[in-house]
């Protein structure tokens, strides 16, 4: 074989296929013990082997095509013929993830097993006979522990010659009785319509047993040939008194469990399930597991903007204020003309160096919360949480993208498409944005800093629960729409064992955290400091504004001072602000700082006089739930395939912004 090599990674979901991706690749794809982490697929080339491509395919239990990481799976591996399949398997749950590996072996692609975790299997005191393994699936298997990085360059030898030698999988038959006879016959009769798709007759078979609309369609069988599929297939379920998709299924784990008996030996302990299960009695209890969680949340808010991140941003302020001075005290030194000493100083180092100094609030709080993900408790969270969203019409499994928001809400709205019910989509897409990302800690630090220094951590939490709450009023109100009608799908998620987070997955973590925040700064929220500091220097005729009320910025943006004024805020530069947070959340602050043409630390003093605290409150509310940024509404137009939708998500969420901000204030205002 010459050229290229490409091979699909296929396994379960949370069966380790990201990390072993990163090791083969050396990528830097986020991982986790959290099911649904890969959305789509991922490419990538093969270290020290540069022809040997890896497509990293989202994680899922059969090839039938049931939800959107099924279909993506299956397209890949049908349509775009790889040359050879990396198959994961999670050997401390190699029953439930043999049942996909069958699958894929009907498929007659060159294909070799990586049985990870063998290090859990063998503190357990397991053991698996490969050889016998192999021999069983007529596939070659390979023991490694991705974790730690144990077995990886085997498995890619032993990958690669079965590539390059087009070794397939020796031919075994896992059905039996019945079922046999049902999938051959099938198999006879559409054997010429699946040779020129390039399918092979028995896997295409299997799917028509199951009922698979879309591989029937592909076949373009003639409706004679449909009947004889029907026969055939009621025919058997007569003989076994089930449905044919029981039966099938029956069948492949009978053969499953008759590989294991054989080829795995177990000691009946394991220490990581046991440990699982007496931690879950109390964490995903029905009474205590949402205190707890909020109480955890809580705690984490506590230690990052009191204990250990602000103190760190508050000396990261001082430094970039030093330079500040420093860098202005050079330019004035050298001459430099006092309108460009300006545009670098009050402009550009202002803007960007009131967004930098949160840098450590926001890698404080996702070191924790990826200790939180990591560790197996955030799917705890998601099982938790099933059955107060099937109150609101949504599905437990609308939890993965809604937690997913709190760090961002453009992956978090494309993992909405890894839900099965295109219904339960919509609405998670449309929900998604009132979680509050962590582009909106900035303005969420700055605003408690200079208005509620002591209550911080209890202001913080409070905006994550509202932000909440109104996604919950807001569901409960979708779902009388037409656009929403019927019931959530059912809900299945592995849980699965808690464990040491991994610390190479929380670095590479907040490395993302650090590189996106910086690219913002430098880049968006760069020019639209730039722009600020342009609109308010000048007055409507270019020549330099004699204050800020006579600047152009000021002349376009005096309209919206009657709109915001109910809440609290009216004034033309807080208007400015949430114009420029579109951009990106982080520019609300840095253009604040601009207005206010102050040092960094002399900010929370600007913004103590420009709001009241209730007005300021009221400002956060109106943050919190406004339209999102404009990266996250193209990415609901691209999964809503609507432009009018995504309109609708930027002119609703400013409407509902409005109006909580207004009952906020005009209530408070009888209080304070």
């Amino acid at each position: 074989m010459t050229g290229n090599i490409t091979f699909a990674l296929a396994g379960n979901q949370n069966s380790g296929k990201t990390t072993l991706f990163n090791h083969l690749t050396g990528s830097s794809q986020r991982v986790g013990n959290f099911p649904g982490v890969t959305v789509e697929r991922k490419d990538g080339r093969i270290k020290d082997h540069e022809y040997a491509v890896i497509v990293d395919l989202p994680g899922i239990y059969s090839l039938s095509p049931y939800t959107s990481e099924e279909i993506i799976t299956r397209d890949f591996i049908i349509s775009e013929k790889p040359d050879g399949i990396i198959n994961i398997v999670d050997a401390t749950s190699i029953e439930r993830n043999l049942y996909l590996t069958l699958q894929l072996l009907e498929l007659s692609v060159p294909m070799v097993i990586a049985l990870n975790m063998m290090d859990e299997m063998r503190a357990a005191g397991n053991t698996v006979k490969v050889t016998a393994l192999a021999k069983e699936l007529g596939v070659p298997v390979v023991p490694i522990s991705a974790a730690k990085n144990e077995g990886i360059h085997e498995l890619v030898d032993c990958a690669i010659t079965a590539a390059r030698s087009r070794t397939k999988p020796e031919p075994r038959d896992f059905c039996s009785g019945p079922v046999h006879r049902c999938i051959h016959g099938i198999a006879h009769l559409i054997e010429d319509h699946a040779e020129q798709l390039g399918i092979p007759p028995r896997f295409a078979a299997a799917k028509l047993v199951e009922g698979d609309a879309p591989m029937e369609k592909q076949l373009r069988l003639s409706e004679n040939e449909k009947e004889g599929i029907r026969h055939l297939a009621e025919d058997m379920e007569n003989e076994m008194d089930t449905d044919r998709e029981a039966a099938l299924a029956d069948t492949r784990y009978s053969f499953i469990e008759g590989v294991v008996s054989r080829t795995v030996v177990k000691s009946g302990k394991n220490p990581g399930r046991d440990r699982s299960t007496r931690a879950d009695r109390l964490l995903t209890h029905r009474v205590w597991a949402i205190p707890i969680f909020l109480l955890m949340m809580l705690l984490i808010f506590w230690l990052t903007f009191g204990v250990i991140g602000q103190p760190l941003s508050d000396a990261l302020g001082s430094a970039l204020e030093w330079l500040s001075i420093k860098a202005g005290d050079g330019l004035s030194a050298i001459g430099v003309n006092p309108v460009v000493r300006s545009f670098i100083t009050d402009g550009a180092l202002t803007g960007i160096g009131t967004v930098l100094t949160f840098l450590p609030v926001i890698i404080t709080l996702f070191f924790f919360l990826s200790l939180v993900e990591d560790s197996g408790y955030m799917a705890r969270v998601a099982f938790v949480m099933d059955k107060p969203l099937r109150r609101l019409g949504l599905s437990g499994s609308s939890i993965v993208p809604m937690l997913l928001g709190f760090g961002c809400t453009v992956p978090a709205v494309m993992a909405a498409r890894t839900l099965a019910s295109e219904r339960d989509r919509k609405m998670t897409i449309l929900l998604t944005p009132f979680m509050s990302c962590s582009a909106k800690l900035p303005i969420y630090a700055a605003f408690t800093a200079a208005f509620f220094p002591r209550h911080s951590t209890l202001v913080m939490m409070a905006l994550y629960v509202l932000g909440i709450l109104i996604g919950i009023i807001t569901a409960l109100g979708f779902k009388h729409l037409s656009w929403f009608k019927g019931s959530p799908v059912p809900f299945v998620m592995e849980l699965p064992n808690y464990r040491l987070p991994n610390i190479r997955s929380v670095l590479l973590l907040l490395w993302e955290k650090a590189r996106d925040f910086l690219r913002r700064a430098f880049t968006i929220i760069f020019l639209a400091t730039m722009v600020v500091w342009l609109l308010r220097t000048f007055d409507i005729r270019f020549n330099l504004a004699a204050d800020q009320e006579s600047s152009i910025l000021a002349s376009l943006a005096s309209w919206t001072v009657p709109l915001f004024a109910p809440l609290g805020f009216g004034y033309w530069q807080a208007a400015v602000a949430l114009i420029t947070g579109f951009m990106a959340k982080e520019a609300v602050v840095s253009t604040l700082a601009v207005l206010a043409g102050t040092s960094l630390d002399a900010l929370p003093s600007a913004l103590a006089g420009m709001f009241s605290p209730l007005g300021a409150f009221s400002f956060l509310v109106f943050t919190l739930l406004y339209t999102p940024c404009v990266a996250a509404v193209a990415a609901v137009r691209r999964e809503l395939k609507s432009g009018p939708a995504a309109l609708g998500v930027v002119l609703g969420q400013c409407l509902i912004a409005w109006v909580w901000a207004f009952i906020i204030f005009q209530v408070g205002s009888f209080f304070f």
